[in-house]
């Protein structure tokens, strides 16, 4: 479907809203989650040792989904493939919701990898927001939709003593209140796309391919890694957002426990909001400045604010207000490392491998952040919560070393020939 510049830039500029309104509830499902997840692990379980795993497991559901919705995407659209996605993490919310009133701590694992579904959609609404985007307007257009995600983002964790009083008003646990609601953010998002994402975006460009082969996902993660491979930008860009995310979810996921410890468990949700205002408040801005200054340099100064974000929670041993500074940081070097990854990886990539290569890079990112949310449980538990920070910010610091690493890579040889 061709369609002329003018026509085009409509469609994008309605698809970007369509999108907004969309991100704002999947957001909010997602971040009230994020606020409860790891307490509610824990008090069915009864130790913080595994708490971690209610976050590994959504995490892990929306490395999961990634590849099956990728394909979905490329034969059907991607409104049929976000439709599908937020539905199931509705689902999941529920099923996790009912094995945690009825304390079975494996119905509820079960629940919140489905609910890693809904996630994943949300992940990819940015690719989405790509598609039309120009080329040099890509990060830009990222950045609109993580942006706005900061609305449901802080929502969903301040909602969360609201949502947890509800529960207890008509006789459920209080942590089962969030999840609940959670499943009913996700189905407003999904009436959002399935009545405002039209014509579809790949439906524009011409790349939906209903007859297209039914690859194997081992066999497309595959050949997906080596169209990434063969792109020193490509696998920085997937280093910065795979590393952003491990450090990001590790701490971020053992933070609530962490001030539990210390009697502050009334302030970890505003904790959260806080950090998930860095993660997506100030998301235009970053992507102005990944299309000014380019990616590269981008991901370098986003791994140092997120290494500060790092440190800062454990500078001075437990401090309230460090927790807030240091977690504000940490979710804006996150959202500095995904936008300048997923703008990087997108431009450093044939356009026929884009949708693929996408689906591959969230399954590695959210592979991460599912193997720091299971393993920040146990270094904690063992070691404290210092050495989980200090783990993290050394994580920046690598991001750093490749950065400078690619750069003088892929930097033009411009000796004068003898």
């Amino acid at each position: 479907m061709a369609t002329h510049t003018g026509d085009r830039t409509s469609l994008q500029r309605r698809t970007l809203v369509s999108l907004r309104m969309s991100q704002v509830p999947a957001q909010a499902a997602v971040a009230g989650i994020v606020a409860v997840v790891s307490l509610l692990a824990s008090d069915l379980l009864g130790s913080d040792r595994l708490a971690g795993l209610g976050s590994a497991a959504f995490t892990t559901g929306a490395a999961i989904a990634t590849i099956p919705l990728a394909a979905m995407m490329r034969r059907r659209g991607r409104r049929p493939g976000l439709i599908v996605a937020l539905c199931v993490g509705a689902i999941g919310a529920l099923i996790a919701a009912t094995g945690g009133e009825i304390r079975w701590f494996p119905l509820f694992l079960v629940g919140m990898m489905l609910f890693g579904a809904g996630q994943a959609a949300a992940l990819q609404q940015r690719y989405v927001a790509a598609d039309l985007a120009d080329d040099g307007d890509a990060a830009t257009a990222i950045a609109a939709i993580v942006w706005v995600g900061t609305l449901g983002a802080v929502f969903g964790p301040i909602l969360s003593p609201f949502e947890r009083a509800a529960a207890e008003a008509i006789g459920l646990d209080e942590l089962v209140g969030p999840f609940l609601f959670a499943a009913a953010f996700f189905s407003v998002a999904a009436v959002v796309v399935w009545t405002r994402l039209r014509p579809d975006p790949l439906a524009v460009l011409g790349r939906i391919e209903p007859d297209a082969p039914r690859t194997r996902p081992i066999k497309q993660v595959r050949a997906s890694a080596g169209v990434i491979w063969a792109s020193p930008n490509a696998r920085l860009g997937l280093a910065a957002m795979a590393g952003s995310q491990a450090a990001m979810v590790g701490v971020m996921t053992m933070t609530p426990p962490h001030m539990k410890d210390h009697g502050h468990d009334d302030l970890s949700a505003f904790v959260i909001a806080l950090h998930i205002v860095g993660m997506y408040a100030f998301a235009p801005l970053v992507g102005r400045f990944v299309d000014r200054v380019g990616a590269n340099k981008a991901i370098r100064i986003g791994a140092v604010v997120l290494g500060l974000g790092t440190v800062s929670t454990v500078m001075a041993g437990y401090v309230a207000w460090l927790m807030f500074v240091g977690l504000f940081l940490l979710g804006l070097g996150w959202n500095a490392g995904l936008i300048g990854g997923s703008s990087l990886l997108t431009s450093s990539v044939p356009s026929q491998n884009r949708v693929e290569v996408q689906g591959t890079s969230d399954l590695t990112m959210s592979l991460c952040g599912a193997l720091a949310a299971f393993g920040s449980g146990f270094v904690k538990d063992e070691f404290g919560f210092h050495l989980l920070a200090n783990g993290a910010a050394a994580l920046a610091a690598a991001i750093i070393a490749l950065a400078w690493f690619t750069q003088l890579a892929t930097r033009p040889d411009t000796a004068t020939p003898a």
